[in-house]
């Protein structure tokens, strides 16, 4: 398997791993949401909770020039962490929520 295969098929399953552990809400949907063709991903919930509208994005990742863009992470998880636990280099996965020139100062790649 090439790797942007491995890195497509590593994000859908963290992003189904963590979409069972949330959908224990009744109302609120967890939706994985995935392009395969432009490589965007995402994990969002939406539904009603009592009488207020819940809609947002969980996680947003991208897989760009080969490497792994974590654009977005709104829980506690560490996303980099769990795809090094998989098998992605630390070299090929970019903390996209950081400034540039903050990632200097990550254990991750630049850009």
């Amino acid at each position: 398997m090439d790797k942007l295969t491995t890195y497509r098929n590593d994000i859908r399953e963290l992003l189904q791993r963590y979409q069972e552990f949330a959908s224990s809400r009744d109302e609120v949907e967890t939706q994985v949401i995935t392009d395969a063709e432009h490589d965007h991903y995402q994990l969002v919930h939406v539904g009603w909770q009592d009488e207020r509208r819940v809609y947002g994005c969980v996680f947003h990742i991208d897989i760009k020039d080969g490497k792994i863009w974590i654009q977005y992470n709104g829980t506690e998880w560490h996303l980099a962490e769990e795809l090094v636990k998989s098998g992605v280099p630390k070299e090929d996965i970019v903390l996209g929520f950081h400034s540039p020139s903050r990632r200097k100062f990550t254990e991750y790649a630049v850009n």
